[in-house]
C-alpha cells in the first residue's frame, strides 16, 4: 500500500505525527484498501504503476489456444486485452459473442484480440460453446484462464468500490478492464467499465482507427470521430506547415484547424 508521508516522517512514532496523518486500527481494518489487499493474490507484490505510454506487463498464461508468452503472442501486431469477472455471466457472454462477430473488422487493422476470464480452461471451452449458439458466431481469439487472478492484479483489473465481488476463496473477481496495447508493447489506451454494464465494440474499434490514423498520420481526431471524417491539426504544427503537408485546412480558431485525410 502506498504511503503519502515522506521517508523520514513515516519513521516517527504515531505519538509524533500530526493528528491527521494517524490512522487509527479499526478504521483502518475496515476500508476498501484493506479489505481489497485480502481479496487478491498476496504473493503478487506490489502492483506496477500502469499509466498510458507504459510498457505492458510481460507474462506467461494458458489460453484456450495453448500456452503463451504475451509479448511474444502479440508480435508486431497491436493488440486488444479485455477481461471478464466469470465465465457463464450474462454481460460476459454478450460482450464475448459481439467481439467475436467483430473480429473481421480487427484483423484487417492488425489487432489481436486476447480475452481474460477467472476460471479455468476447461470452464472457457464450455462457455465458448455456449457464447458461439447464443451469438450464432464462431469465437476463434484466445481466452486467458486466470482462475487465481494473477493476471487481474498484474493489470490491476480489480474493484476497490466493490469489495463483497469475491469468488469462495475470498479473491476478487476482474472487472471489465481494455487495453489497447500497440506492437511497441505500450500501453495506448484503457477503458475500465463495472461489472454491470456492458461494453461498446464498436468504440472500442473507433479508439483503435483514431490511435493508428493519428500514428499514420501525425493529425488528432474530434469528439465522436470516424474514419474518413475531418481530423485535427495538432497545435504543435504551423497552419501554413498543416496546408503544405495536407493541403486543405479549414482555419476555424489559430488553436483548432480541420483538415482531411480520408479513410
Amino acid at each position: 500500500m502506498a504511503s503519502f508521508l515522506t521517508r523520514s516522517t513515516s519513521r516517527l512514532p504515531p505519538a509524533f505525527l500530526p493528528q491527521s496523518c494517524r490512522v487509527q486500527a479499526p478504521r483502518y481494518a475496515s476500508s476498501p484498501l484493506f479489505r481489497r489487499a485480502f481479496a487478491t493474490p498476496a504473493s503478487q507484490g506490489e502492483q506496477p504503476r500502469l499509466r498510458l505510454g507504459s510498457l505492458s506487463p510481460n507474462f506467461k498464461a494458458k489460453t484456450t489456444q495453448g500456452d503463451m508468452d504475451f509479448h511474444e503472442w502479440i508480435g508486431d501486431k497491436w493488440a486488444i486485452l479485455f477481461s471478464h469477472p466469470a465465465d457463464f455471466t450474462p454481460v460476459c457472454t454478450t460482450e464475448l459473442g459481439a467481439f467475436a462477430k467483430l473480429k473481421p473488422e480487427f484483423d484487417k487493422r492488425g489487432v489481436k484480440l486476447i480475452g481474460l476470464s477467472a476460471n479455468e480452461i476447461d470452464s472457457h471451452d464450455k462457455w465458448i460453446s455456449d457464447i458461439n449458439d447464443i451469438s450464432k458466431t464462431s469465437l476463434s481469439f484466445p481466452i486467458i484462464a486466470d482462475a487465481n487472478r494473477h493476471i487481474a492484479w498484474l493489470y490491476d483489473m480489480v474493484d476497490t468500490q466493490d469489495t463483497t465481488n469475491i469468488d469462495k476463496k475470498g479473491i476478487a473477481f476482474t472487472i471489465r478492464s481494455v487495453f489497447v496495447i500497440d506492437p511497441a508493447k505500450k500501453i495506448r489506451l484503457t477503458m475500465m467499465y463495472p461489472a454491470s454494464a456492458g461494453r461498446n465494440t464498436a468504440e472500442v474499434l473507433r479508439v483503435v482507427d483514431s490511435l493508428q490514423t493519428g500514428d499514420k498520420k501525425g493529425v488528432t481526431t474530434p469528439i465522436d470521430w470516424t474514419p474518413g471524417q475531418d481530423v485535427i491539426v495538432p497545435p504543435t504544427v504551423s497552419t501554413e506547415d498543416a496546408r503544405k503537408k495536407f493541403g486543405d485546412v479549414r482555419e476555424v480558431r489559430p488553436y483548432l484547424r480541420f483538415t482531411n485525410v480520408g479513410k
